[in-house]
């Protein structure tokens, strides 16, 4: 079992940092999760440290989802300075993404085999880099739903979002711009929209996997602490540094070119999925 300073080492720290720094800044300029990137990057690093193959992946997802408790108040930050935000829609979002996060972290992510996860993890990357790459948006032609609503889609978010690592994003902001909320407002609000699905998943993978031996020193749950502090560290300087940039310029040829990474991190979690 390697000690909790092996973890530490400053080979691992440096691949954290800058696993970190890129995902938040991705973040915040696409207003993506940067669980996409996160999670296969995190289970090969758990794995390689002698984590069963399905243990890593819960791992990977777990503490993936419990950065974006940091990368989204620091992005919100940047977007809120700017009034891009639509905190109304921010609170009717809420009790539903509280409740499908709790629904996934507390209950169908403790069932599921870790395989399992892979599988679906890679089919919603797989699917995500089909749309960016597409580059397809939804023609407004409707507009928001009322607070019920809008709270039975935050929970169908919310449980998506625990199943898979990822802040929501790739859903909220279709489904807002789809209702007629202007693109910047829809980034804006999704990255808002990050926190209360990342504490509600987060505590529901500390209360399922709370019983279960650790795998690694320093993991609460299935969520790894010393890789949680570093990709926290480097993640909340990077997303304001993403979003403010979000604002500067045209990212669309720079989706092209992270579909086409995404699909190989689709290939690789598949590829972990069947070997497991």
């Amino acid at each position: 079992m390697p000690s909790f300073l092996t973890l530490l080492d400053p080979t691992l720290v440096l691949e954290l940092l800058l696993l970190g720094s890129v995902t938040g800044f991705l973040a915040g300029l696409l207003g993506i999760g940067g669980g996409m990137l996160m999670v296969p990057f995190l289970t090969m690093i758990f794995s390689g440290r002698g984590v069963p193959a399905g243990m890593a992946v819960k791992m990977a997802i777990a503490t993936s989802m419990a950065t974006i408790l940091f990368t989204s108040i620091s992005s919100v930050r940047a977007h809120h300075q700017r009034g891009a935000v639509r905190w109304p829609l921010v609170r009717q979002f809420a009790p539903g993404l509280v409740a499908g996060g709790l629904l996934a972290g507390a209950g169908v992510f403790a069932l599921l085999k870790g395989h399992w996860l892979a599988l679906v993890f890679a089919a919603f990357v797989g699917f995500s880099a089909t749309q960016m790459l597409r580059n397809k948006k939804p023609k407004p032609s409707r507009q928001m739903p009322g607070a019920a609503g809008t709270a039975a889609v935050g929970t169908g978010i919310g449980f998506v979002s625990g199943l898979v690592g990822a802040g929501g994003a790739f859903v909220s902001v279709p489904f807002m711009t789809w209702c007629n909320v202007p693109m910047h407002n829809a980034v804006a609000t999704s990255a808002a929209l990050g926190f209360p699905i990342a504490l509600a998943n987060t505590a529901g993978y500390i209360v399922a996997g709370w019983n279960l031996p650790s795998p690694l020193p320093g993991t609460l749950g299935y969520v790894m602490l010393p890789a949680l502090a570093t990709l926290a560290l480097a993640s909340v300087f990077t997303a304001p540094l993403g979003a403010r940039t979000a604002h500067a310029m045209n990212v669309a040829q720079l989706k092209r070119v992270f579909a086409v990474l995404l699909y190989g991190l689709a290939s690789y979690m598949a590829w972990r999925a069947f070997s497991a």
